[in-house]
């Protein structure tokens, strides 16, 4: 049986204990639809003076498909949650562009990861067009109901993407890696191969669980669309490893609900 060496004493100590990010993982899933709920319910109050006389579960019924009050919202979810997060990194002591990986990306990298991505995309239209599936026919009545398209288009585009990315391939990400990092690895291994292994098995497992969670929050598709939306995710999760930052799959992402609203609005 090989020997084994400890790594964690050359690697810095993880930001959240183990309990913290499991902690992590379900309360900011519960932040994230919380920030959605709580979105449409104010921008329904301020935006829409008939449902101020109106029972909370009046607003909640008629705003949740109205496009401007969704839209709306959606800018509230990035106010809201941007804001936890900057607090629950800052309370245990990090730098939030360090932990988020706030910070430029190789080119080469973001090629490749955009060729990956278009693949990715040409075969799930095909395959989509194949099962005759119409994935954006919930986009339908906020379409119909938003004030200005503009705004549903800057929401759903590039609003989501960020807020979404924070969330997802942003704190929980990397809280789940500094968690599944190895904290021992063979002697046979020189420093930098076992600092490579570590990060490689922390960023596979964290990307595994962030996309798996991120698919199923997607509560307005059904199982085939939740299976592409894992795949998705997990060229994200790719590009967010391989970059070493958060704002490549930002891009990606936008790009992705780019093509998409851009498909639907033709």
């Amino acid at each position: 049986m090989p020997k084994l060496t400890r790594l964690s004493a050359q690697t810095p100590q993880p930001l959240f204990s183990l309990f913290e990010a499991m902690a992590l993982l379900v309360g900011m899933v519960f932040a994230f639809f919380a920030s959605q709920l709580l979105g449409v319910y104010i921008a329904g109050r301020l935006l829409l003076p008939a449902f101020k006389t109106q029972t909370v579960a009046d607003v909640f019924y008629h705003a949740s498909g109205n496009g401007t009050i969704v839209s709306s919202s959606i800018f509230l979810s990035l106010l809201f949650l941007s804001a936890l997060i900057v607090l629950l990194i800052r309370s245990k002591g990090g730098r939030v562009s360090d932990y988020l990986a706030l910070k430029r990306f190789n080119l080469k990298v973001a090629i490749g990861s955009f060729g990956l991505l278009l693949i990715f995309l040409i075969g799930s239209q095909a395959l989509t067009y194949l099962l005759d599936k119409s994935p954006s026919l919930f986009v339908d009545p906020l379409y119909q109901s938003v004030s200005s398209v503009w705004l549903l288009i800057i929401a759903l585009v590039i609003v989501a993407p960020i807020y979404e990315e924070l969330v997802f391939r942003g704190i929980i990400w990397s809280a789940l890696k500094e968690q599944f990092s190895l904290r021992y690895v063979a002697n046979s291994l020189s420093l930098a191969e076992a600092r490579a292994k570590s990060e490689a098995h922390g960023a596979l497992m964290a990307s595994l669980i962030t996309s798996l969670v991120f698919a199923i929050m997607h509560l307005q598709y059904g199982l085939y669309e939740i299976s592409t939306i894992v795949l998705l995710a997990m060229i994200f999760c790719y590009a967010r490893y391989k970059s070493g930052s958060l704002l490549l799959p930002i891009l990606l992402h936008i790009f992705n609900n780019g093509l998409a609203m851009g498909q639907y609005l033709l």
